[in-house]
């Protein structure tokens, strides 16, 4: 492949390990697999899942539901709270598949339960200590007040409680990982405890790629909707969650400038590029990716005093270490691992993988 310009590619082989051993793990749990598509965005890696036994899937827009409902997939969960002014588009999805959707507050569970027309699964929204949307499992009355609207509602079928303990992400510590994960699960049981006389079928759904990484405890769990897993990135690494040959995802960038005074060279690779999410390094400095060079056939992840540093929009600048300087030169392609490969990936609308098979997107115009 001839890469003339900051290019994403996909090691599809580690992609492949990532989505087996997520698959694996949730088989011997007992935990239904309903993986979220939002980091790959494709039809073609949706179809890797479906070697696994995958047949039902989570997205975060309606847009992206409609993508994957016109590739075959027909049981598909929005896990982000309805947005009624996209109840057209609900309506022509509720028809065609089976379709679930989250909601956290009773206003828009009054319009929704106005204005559906097809049947729909429905599922509350626990917030288990990411502070983002859900009601805390504490709220009960808030609780109960949504599914009296549910129980007068034909067309909604209560499916039970989802969460995103999305704080994990900010966790210092596989530690305190494993402390949030098991606080989120008490919580969840808590609610199956309080709720399973009346609706003996409601299911428990947890999503976060941390936890399920890493934890082995999911009593009282029936579902996990992992999603960052299948490409992981700097973020995951740094939290623990995953070994650096577990990232599959890396953006080639060729280098347009070096200057040894400073230590700096410039890559054409930007913030439109590679996003700039960010995690703190060694020095107290702000980290936007780190810097892969090969040796022979090795991969050799740079330590975090070689890293970008800074980005305007199409261009970033590495900091390297006086030792390392010298291994790239002005008219190289380097390789920078993401932060956030969810991000980059949708900035850069497509990839290749490692045979040079082009990956395509969702269309943004998909409606």
């Amino acid at each position: 492949m001839n890469i003339v310009r900051p290019t994403l590619i996909l090691d599809k082989e580690v992609c492949l390990r990532n989505i087996a051993r997520m698959a694996e793990k949730a088989k011997a749990k007992k935990l239904f697999f309903r993986p979220h598509f939002k980091t790959h965005q494709s039809a073609v890696v949706g179809e890797w899942f479906r070697e696994h036994g995958v047949t039902a899937i989570t997205v975060s827009s309606v847009q992206m539901a409609t993508y994957f409902a016109q590739h075959g997939w027909n049981d598909i969960t929005i896990a982000v709270p309805v947005n009624i002014l996209e109840i057209n588009q609900i309506n022509s999805l509720a028809k065609k598949i089976n379709l679930n959707l989250i909601v956290e507050n009773k206003d828009i569970l009054t319009q929704l339960a106005k204005f559906i027309k097809s049947p729909i699964g429905l599922f509350i929204e626990i917030d288990t200590g990411h502070n983002r949307t859900g009601i805390m499992a504490s709220k009960t009355n808030q609780i109960d007040s949504l599914l009296e609207i549910i129980k007068q509602t034909s067309a909604i079928q209560f499916k039970g409680f989802l969460t995103h303990a999305g704080h994990t992400y900010k966790a210092k510590s596989r530690h305190e990982i494993f402390n949030f994960h098991f606080d989120a699960l008490l919580k969840m049981r808590s609610l199956r405890n309080r709720y399973k006389k009346d609706w003996p079928n409601l299911l428990v759904s947890m999503g976060d790629t941390p936890s399920e990484s890493i934890c082995e405890n999911f009593d009282g769990v029936d579902e996990i909707r992992p999603g960052n897993f299948v490409f992981y990135d700097l973020m995951q690494l740094k939290l623990g969650s995953c070994n650096f040959e577990d990232i599959a995802i890396r953006l080639v960038c060729p280098v347009i400038a070096k200057h040894g005074s400073r230590n700096e060279i410039t890559i054409y690779g930007g913030a439109i590029h590679i996003s700039k999410d960010s995690i703190i390094n060694t020095d107290g400095k702000s980290l936007y990716g780190q810097i892969v060079v090969r040796k022979d056939d090795e991969k050799i992840l740079l330590d975090e005093k070689n890293y970008l540093c800074e980005m305007s929009q199409e261009t970033g600048i590495l900091k390297l270490t006086y030792k390392d300087f010298n291994l790239i030169n002005v008219g190289d392609l380097v390789e920078i691992i993401p932060v956030h490969s969810c991000l980059t990936v949708n900035l850069m609308g497509n990839y290749y993988t490692t045979d040079g098979e082009l990956i395509s997107l969702i269309p943004k115009s998909t409606n």
